[in-house]
């Protein structure tokens, strides 16, 4: 299969993608007037958004972000939360043979949950190329970046975002991120063993490496599970 990218894929991936970008930027929001709460400048907010580009990774380093840095733990825990886009990336794989690596690397870049959803849809039924990609990976990239700028701005005249139960943005994100990733009961084991090793590191070790623990605890104990199964 021949890799394409055409404009008129990457209108309608634009097109398409408008509604989702919205959602993306009240996400987006909150990382910004977190970033503020974290200590961040708003120079350090805007470049975490614009060169890093992966929400899921940003929110977890951010609650991260102390001093000392703890610069081993947050490389560790971004790589392992961004580890589904070498899954994501390797199914588009048949769309993009071919094509050269001046044009496959900025398109990973662009490369997130919403847009990948939606690339994937409209290739593996023949109705688009990857310029889809392109132009969907693109608006949300410009709505997260819109998003943390106004978020951070924000942050000036809320100066107690706890007031209005925003201090509880990051664990509420990824509580959604969870239900939307529960597939039946096969789940709870290693998320009651992630969440138990976590809890237990957090209480005897410093620092945020209850993440990485908690969450190779779980996944160790999900692998061991399918493994079982077969």
């Amino acid at each position: 299969m021949d890799a394409r990218l055409t404009l008129e894929s990457a209108r309608q991936g634009a097109l398409r993608t408008l509604p989702v970008a919205f959602s993306v930027f009240a996400y987006g929001m909150v990382y910004g007037l977190l970033t503020r709460q974290a200590g961040l400048t708003l120079a350090e907010s805007v470049l975490s958004s614009g060169l890093i580009f992966a929400g899921s990774s940003q929110f977890v380093s951010l609650d991260m972000w102390s001093h000392p840095l703890p610069v081993t733990a947050l490389v560790f825990t971004t790589c392992v939360v961004n580890l589904r886009h070498v899954l994501m990336s390797a199914s588009l794989t048949p769309w993009m043979r071919g094509l050269p690596s001046r044009s496959t690397l900025p398109l990973l870049f662009l490369l997130s949950d919403e847009s990948w959803a939606m690339t994937y849809g409209a290739v593996s039924r023949g109705k688009s190329d990857l310029g889809f990609l392109l132009g969907s990976g693109l608006l949300i990239w410009a709505a997260w970046m819109a998003a943390t700028i106004t978020g951070r701005l924000a942050g000036a005249v809320i100066p107690a975002p706890e007031a209005f139960g925003l201090d509880f943005a990051f664990t509420a994100v990824f509580l959604s991120l969870l239900a939307g990733l529960w597939k039946g009961k096969g789940d709870i084991p290693p998320w009651v063993v992630a969440a138990v090793t976590a809890l237990l590191v957090d209480h005897f070790l410093p620092g945020k490496w209850y993440i990485v623990i908690g969450g190779l605890a779980g996944s160790l104990t999900g692998l061991w599970g399918n493994n079982a199964d077969r």
